[in-house]
């Protein structure tokens, strides 16, 4: 009953102790007055029945801090009543005026209550309730301004859960920043060591957060530099965007300070995280003469001019024996535990460096006793001290060792190198691109599995999306890969060690217009890579040199630029299969020769990331062999009107399609409903969304339609009873639902249905929800579960699962 008052939680505690007083006197009075005693056993029942959410109430109330003021009234009548109450002790049997004029009263007293939790709560929790997604909807706003920025958020990440021998340096560390005299401090050790996990753990110091407080910035700087993104980020972090974009470095340094200077006077800590070598000068352009305002940097490189300086070394044989024993589990009694001198040997063989002993640690967990003597054998007990970043890329390769049934899970290993470092990598893309490559399946499976094993052996991190059960084996757009840069080189490492032309995957990063000189030699490069990615920054001028890809199978093109123009050579790739095109810059880029594309006869996938995509209208072609088109964070517009050909006539065997984080889309293109063969429609955090069209009953082949977090979409339109074939129908999230389609229940095949965090979703359902007789799986919350409970008695196989509340901000760009 308590949920049903919970938008009455502005009574306040002067209502909950008004209500004590009165419920106590009732009870107290009720066997001495016989005069009145039915009508007080009345009065007495109904103070019962509320007691429980009166408290509840009462409790809510306190905690939020709510005002009283809507129920002053009843409070005072409930006084009145309590006096009321005492004065019918005094009444004698004899006295019919009194006795009548009193029982009227407590009439009015019992009815005034009734009245006011039956119809005012009611109104004050509607009210409640639209102000309650009044309120999401601006966080959800608010979160999406945060998504679109790409950028990397300048805060700063917890560290790992398990850590050892960062104590002492820890308290070291913070020692020497605090010093007055300290204003630029770099943290220097070979890539590794620990020391972005060790200003993760400064940064978790009270002494440290009671200092700076909210004014901790923490920007990942890598090996290519831009000050234009840097200080932009920093500004998006604090809301403080400037009137104009960014023009110059000059600019975003002025820029800079001015922020710095609105921060005042309050403490400042910038971290400058991964410093490389030739980018030393960066924190001197990030100096400002400001009291309280330090700077700490991050480096695999001991900078000369830097006066404070912090050198983290490795761990010691005790911390690191710690380590490694927790990495490969050799705690778990099901694990083989090796004789105590060839663990030595294997810990002192990783030279001390956290990431080293961890990823051999995973290598080695739960493995047979056999592989464990075949690697000490071929490992040899000599010098394991590394000097450079050559020697440790050279000794994590061991870490590479797989069996013959798993050589697969190293080739997706090297694949993560064919995206920029410090970035996440979308399993959706991941999906895509193994599907052809090797051959796993189109849903997944067999893709997240491999990525279990490689965040078993610490060579990469997958972060998943908490999953309901309908979602497990079908559902990975909110997850991504991460890597360490020294693993990401690894991969890269292992992918070059084959001549240009013969290797089988091409990683190409292009900085400026500084084109690799292999490719300039020739005018025609004959390359035999399946996998082709090529990497260019914002200063690239789209330049090409002419590649002869005729192997090609999976392009991924990252840039950073507002207009990109599609290479010629992409034309003559006949067997390309997937492309996938990321712009990483902060404002959508506007794609040229798009036309290329019409001439691929196997191009199956295409996912596109932060791209303008109305200019479809002036270059869409037929895409005879396309299944799946993915668009993430893009500007969709009018894409799919006006074209210079039906999009069903471009798109004429499109099987999927996945929007994600499109802002700007507000209703679903209708010629995409003459896309008869489409069997899956994914529509997901796009809040502006409002309406789905009527032609969306002529997708009769239509299985899944995904229409998660669309907060504004209000209704489904009545032609979707025309979809038999839909099996997975996904609401959740979606705030403004109220009411389930009227013919419902002719969904006939309908065996899964997720509508978790349908806040207004309140009403009873439609009839014909009994004629959902393949329905399996209902995922909602605990109020839309008790709507399904007398459903259930008819659905008798159905199994309604209440989803567990999960707030997490891994979703976040890094």
């Amino acid at each position: 009953m308590a949920a049903a008052f919970v938008g009455g939680a502005a009574l306040g505690a002067a209502f909950g102790e008004g209500f004590a007083v009165l419920h106590d006197t009732v009870k107290d009075v009720v066997s001495k007055a016989r005069m009145f005693k039915p009508i007080l056993k009345r009065l007495e029942s109904t103070l019962d029945r509320l007691a429980p959410t009166v408290n509840e109430i009462t409790q809510l109330s306190e905690q939020l801090d709510l005002p009283k003021v809507e129920t002053e009234n009843l409070i005072k009548n409930m006084e009145k009543g309590e006096k009321l109450v005492r004065k019918c002790l005094k009444i004698r049997w004899w006295n019919y005026c009194f006795k009548v004029h009193y029982s009227n009263k407590l009439e009015e007293l019992d009815k005034e209550i009734v009245r006011f939790c039956q119809v005012d709560l009611q109104v004050h929790g509607t009210r409640n309730g639209l102000r309650t997604l009044v309120n999401v909807n601006l966080i959800l706003q608010k979160v999406d301004s945060v998504v679109d920025r790409k950028g990397v958020p300048c805060t700063v990440r917890d560290p790992p859960d398990f850590t050892v021998g960062l104590d002492m340096p820890m308290k070291e560390l913070k020692t020497l920043l605090l010093k007055e005299e300290v204003q630029l401090l770099l943290l220097t050790a070979p890539g590794g060591c620990g020391k972005t996990t060790l200003v993760q753990m400064l940064c978790q110091d009270d002494q440290i957060r009671g200092m700076f407080e909210n004014n901790i910035l923490f920007v990942n700087v890598s090996k290519t530099p831009n000050v234009k993104v840097i200080v932009q980020n920093l500004l998006n972090y604090k809301d403080m965007q400037p009137n104009i974009q960014i023009q110059s470095d000059e600019d975003a340094i002025d820029q800079l300070s001015q922020m710095l200077n609105h921060l005042r006077p309050n403490p400042i800590l910038l971290i400058l995280d991964d410093v490389w070598l030739g980018s030393e000068s960066l924190p001197e352009m990030f100096k400002f003469d400001l009291p309280n305002y330090k700077i700490l940097v991050t480096s695999r490189t001991a900078f000369p001019r830097f006066k404070f300086t912090y050198h983290l070394k490795p761990l010691d044989d005790v911390d690191a024996m710690t380590l490694f024993r927790h990495s490969a589990s050799l705690h778990d009694g099901s694990s083989y535990v090796p004789a105590e001198e060839d663990v030595k040997k294997i810990v002192r063989g990783c030279g001390g460096f956290p990431l080293v002993i961890k990823v051999i640690g995973g290598s080695l967990c739960g493995q047979h006793a056999v592989v464990w003597h075949s690697r000490l054998m071929k490992w040899s007990d000599g010098q394991f001290y590394f000097s450079s970043d050559t020697e440790l890329l050279a000794h994590l390769q061991k870490s590479l060792e797989f069996s013959d049934d798993k050589v697969i899970i190293k080739e997706c290993f090297m694949d993560l190198g064919s995206f920029p470092e410090d970035q996440r990598i979308p399993t959706a893309a991941l999906i895509d691109m193994w599907a052809e490559l090797y051959k796993l399946d189109e849903d997944g499976i067999h893709a997240i599995a491999n990525l279990q094993e490689l965040n078993i052996r610490n060579l990469a991190s997958l972060v998943m999306a908490r999953k309901d059960a309908s979602e497990v084996k079908s559902y990975y757009n909110e997850d991504f890969v991460t890597q360490h840069d020294i693993l990401r080189e690894l991969a890269m490492h292992q992918s070059s060690q084959e001549s240009i032309g013969q290797r089988s995957r091409l990683i190409i990063n292009i900085s400026g217009n500084n084109l690799p000189k292999w490719w300039t030699e020739q005018k025609q490069q004959l390359i035999n890579a399946r996998l082709l990615s090529i990497s260019t920054d914002e200063l690239f001028s789209s330049s090409w040199c002419n590649i002869q890809g005729s192997k090609v199978e999976v392009l991924v093109l990252n840039f950073h630029t507002k207009n990109y123009t599609l290479p010629e050579f992409v034309e003559k790739m006949d067997k390309l299969k997937v492309l996938i095109i990321n712009n990483y810059g902060f404002f959508h880029s506007k794609i040229s020769n798009f036309q290329l594309l019409g001439s691929l006869p196997n191009l199956k996938r295409i996912r596109l990331e932060k791209v303008s995509i109305s200019s479809l209208c002036e270059t869409l072609v037929p895409l005879k062999s396309l299944k799946k088109i993915s668009l993430f964070m893009c500007n969709i517009g009018k894409a799919f009107e006006n074209c210079s050909i039906q999009v069903s006539d471009a798109f004429p065997n499109l099987t999927e399609i996945n929007i994600d984080y499109c802002n700007d889309l507000e209703e679903l293109p209708i010629g995409l409903c003459d896309i008869v063969h489409l069997k899956k429609i994914s529509i997901t955090n796009c809040h502006k969304l409002f309406a789905l069209p009527e032609e969306i009953g002529k997708l009769v082949n239509l299985e899944v339609l995904r229409l998660r977090s669309c907060t504004d979409l209000s209704e489904l339109p009545n032609s979707i009873r025309s979809l038999h074939k839909l099996s997975i129908l996904d609401i959740s999230d979606c705030l403004s639902i109220m009411k389930l389609p009227k013919h419902i229940g002719e969904l006939c095949n309908l065996k899964e249905l997720n509508m978790k965090g349908c806040l207004r979703l309140r009403t009873q359902f439609p009839e014909s929800i009994m004629d959902l007789e393949q329905l399996k799986l209902v995922v909602c919350d605990e109020e839309r579960a008790r709507l399904w409970e007398p459903i259930k008695e008819f659905l008798t196989e159905l199994k309604v699962e209440v989803a567990e509340k999960d707030i997490n901000l891994n979703w976040l760009p890094k």
